[in-house]
């Protein structure tokens, strides 16, 4: 792969190193995990792979992408809200970007780096819940008319939140997700993907699926995944016609619960675009810290991570069209859009 000698080896995913070096890394989260980049690569059709220092010190993974226009680049990853370089040390951390420097085609990485060279691009934030003192005690810091009513109020209304046992939930979840998707405009992951992410991640005992539901009705639904101490929400979907009931209120309570009681210290609410500001505060009700969320790209005036796949008139015709329409333009760009 590299143009120069380098100190840097380039490992399938799947390989024992790889996976040893992420276990033992402290700051690894959920998507360091191989299982993650394994779905990423067999959704879509592309190559996964993992970079490691020879001294085993410093890593990532990677997958290999190819834009619209044929150009190749490396995402470390793509449709991933955030991923740090794994070191031991920051020494190594600098060592393992400076190897970086020449050794393949346009590199993008989903975390800050700030040494020359690297472009930085800031187009969203995420927010993080800190967990250590248990679900009591995060639950004083809930915004009592932004979350604590509406926790209420979904019990009142007799809301009830199960975790998916089979594949049926995530069928479920992925019904209520295409509507959603619909309704925004943006094209739809193929159910692939979906199925993929419970085999190998939520099976695993590394994700949940959580629906929410009133008389047997599914309202809302959520992915997380799990792993490190760490729970990250990655997808959400819900139903209009439910959303009185609060059912996301409920889903992630029941969340926050669950991820106390595995011993988890963070809870990830995900990326949040800049501008998204009533999603922003729905975040920050939960006590959620807020911080900016930077991608870096090592090719000057690329592009470091957008990742809006729709124009304008696109989310138009997805809206007003048949559902087929959004999950067959899904099927045909989202390969062509991890290059972006």
């Amino acid at each position: 792969m590299g143009t120069r000698d380098s100190a840097l080896r380039t490992l399938a995913v799947d390989d024992p190193r790889w996976q040893a070096f992420v276990d033992r890394s402290a700051s690894a989260n959920p998507f360091h995990d191989p299982a993650w980049s394994h779905v990423l690569a067999t959704s879509y059709g592309l190559r996964a792979f993992a970079l490691l220092l020879d001294d085993e010190t410093a890593g990532a993974p990677f997958l290999v992408a190819r834009g619209l226009t044929g150009r190749r680049a490396w995402i470390s990853l793509p449709y991933t809200d955030e991923l740090p370089v794994l070191a031991d040390s920051a020494q190594a951390r600098q060592r393992f970007l400076s190897e970086l420097t020449g050794f393949g085609p346009r590199t993008d990485l989903r975390t800050s780096v700030e040494e020359l060279g690297w472009r930085r691009d800031t187009q969203a934030v995420l927010h993080e819940l800190d967990l250590r003192e248990g679900a009591d005690a995060v639950h004083r810091g809930f915004s009592r008319s932004q979350v604590v009513r509406n926790i209420k109020r979904a019990g009142r209304e007799g809301v009830t939140v199960q975790a998916a046992t089979g594949m049926e939930g995530m069928r479920a979840f992925y019904a209520l997700h295409e509507r959603t998707r619909r309704r925004q405009g943006v094209p739809v992951q193929p159910w692939r993907f979906f199925a993929l992410i419970w085999e190998h991640i939520v099976a695993e005992g590394r994700g949940t699926v959580l629906i929410a539901s009133h008389e047997r009705t599914p309202l809302a639904g959520a992915v997380f995944l799990h792993g490190n101490g760490t729970t990250i929400y990655k997808f959400g979907a819900s139903d209009p016609s439910g959303w009185d009931r609060r059912p996301n209120h409920a889903i992630f309570w029941r969340a926050i619960q669950d991820a106390c009681a595995r011993g988890d210290v963070c809870m990830d609410f995900g990326r949040t675009d800049l501008g998204q500001d009533g999603l922003r505060a729905f975040k920050s009700g939960w006590g959620a810290r807020e911080r900016p969320l930077v991608y870096s790209s090592l090719e000057p005036g690329a592009a470091a991570g957008a990742e809006g796949l729709a124009t304008r008139a696109l989310a138009q015709v997805i809206r007003r069209g048949p559902s087929c329409i959004g999950r067959g333009v899904g099927a045909a760009l989202y390969r062509f859009a991890a290059a972006r």
